[in-house]
């Protein structure tokens, strides 16, 4: 089976998932890479309003990236596209695309009525990383409500350019590691006032990177006395940051409801131990308490980072086993593999099987 792989990623970004996603492929799947990002920015359809903008008046970056996306799908003989990140494709316009069409949901109710769920009707199959939605239902229910007809929980997983791959789990865990606590991420606003409390809390021991702005640490620091001034750092410099540090605390935007980030991997990966918000939920990733902790709100994380930067046995069984976790369940390659078992057990439900993809492929040759 063939499967297209379409995203948007730039950069650093962009060769790594393209690379990886490509490396995933085995003797029973093949998995080809098409990051839709070069053709026109984001911004331009971010929302499916936007997009049908550019899409009626036929845009000419727009009409381009379709024609390449058909060229990907001709020339691969595909079976089915996985859509990620921002969905370029107008519903009218999948309508004739004649593969199984995949979208893969990854922001939950951040970006649910900006574009998701639009643009469900023209998918055959959703997959959501995260079981968390709102506070009146979870995920499944909520896309079964909007009329989504196939659907199946696929979390995010851990790149191999997001870890040190010359390093084996001994090497990992025997240096030292002088950064006590650790965050490296957008400085969403409403982030702000847990991150600025845990900097008044721990001061010089707590180390805040990811990607920001001038504006905003003016902002950060004015509105919530924060005392600090977060740097940027590309992210290739994420894994050397990471490894250097003792606990990461993860923040999601919405708290619990969206759980589920890439950060949520990348910090167990780099044998670093994760405190995270998530609620009931990361239980559907970690073993909560074993190999992740949780917290709710400010002052019991604040208490748990005390603890486990004082109690370093503890810390470091945490962080082993949510390593060992990471390695055994929640890596790129088999997460790839477990999304083509998926399609090709509901286009065989479908009577969309291997004998019919045969008899498509057989319909396109001239």
């Amino acid at each position: 089976m063939n499967i297209v792989y379409s995203f948007n990623k730039k950069g650093y970004e962009a060769r790594y998932w393209e690379s990886e996603i490509r490396a995933a492929s085995d003797a029973r799947f093949t998995f080809i890479p098409f990051n839709h990002d070069p053709y026109l920015d984001t911004t331009k359809y971010a929302r499916a309003q936007l997009l049908d903008n550019l899409y009626c008046q036929r845009h000419g970056a727009l009409m381009a990236l379709y024609e390449d996306f058909e060229n990907v799908l001709r020339e691969s003989h595909a079976d089915a596209v996985i859509v990620d990140n921002c969905p370029p494709y107008h519903p009218d316009y999948l309508r004739r695309i004649d593969v199984y069409k995949v979208l893969r949901i990854a922001d939950g109710p951040i970006s649910a009525y900006d574009r998701d769920f639009a643009y469900l009707h023209a998918y055959d199959h959703i997959l959501y990383h995260s079981p968390a939605y709102s506070r009146d239902m979870g995920m499944a229910e909520k896309l079964r409500y909007c009329g989504a007809r196939n659907i199946d929980f696929w979390p995010l997983a851990l790149f191999d350019a997001c870890r040190d791959t010359t390093k084996t789990m001994e090497t990992l865990f025997e240096h030292e590691r002088d950064i006590d606590i650790i965050f490296i991420g957008t400085q969403h606003l409403n982030k702000l006032p847990l991150l600025a409390e845990i900097k008044r809390a721990f001061g010089r021991r707590f180390k805040l990177f990811g990607l920001t702005s001038a504006k905003k640490n003016v902002y950060f620091n004015l509105r919530y006395k924060a005392g600090a001034w977060v740097r940027s750092v590309p992210f290739e410099k994420y894994v050397p940051l990471y490894q250097r540090a003792k606990i990461g605390i993860n923040i999601h935007n919405r708290g619990k409801y969206t759980v589920g980030s890439y950060r949520l991997f990348e910090l167990p990966g780099n044998g670093v131990m994760q405190i995270s918000d998530g609620g009931e939920y990361l239980s559907d990733f970690f073993e909560n308490d074993t190999e992740i902790v949780g917290y709710e709100t400010a002052d019991e994380l604040i208490d748990k980072l005390h603890y486990y930067l004082e109690h370093d046995e503890e810390r470091q069984a945490i962080a082993l086993r949510g390593y060992q976790r990471v390695m055994r369940s929640h890596r790129l390659a088999e997460r790839m593999r477990e999304a083509a078992e998926i399609i090709d057990a509901a286009m065989g439900r479908t009577g969309r099987g291997r004998a019919t993809v045969q008899e498509r492929r057989d319909s396109r040759k001239p």
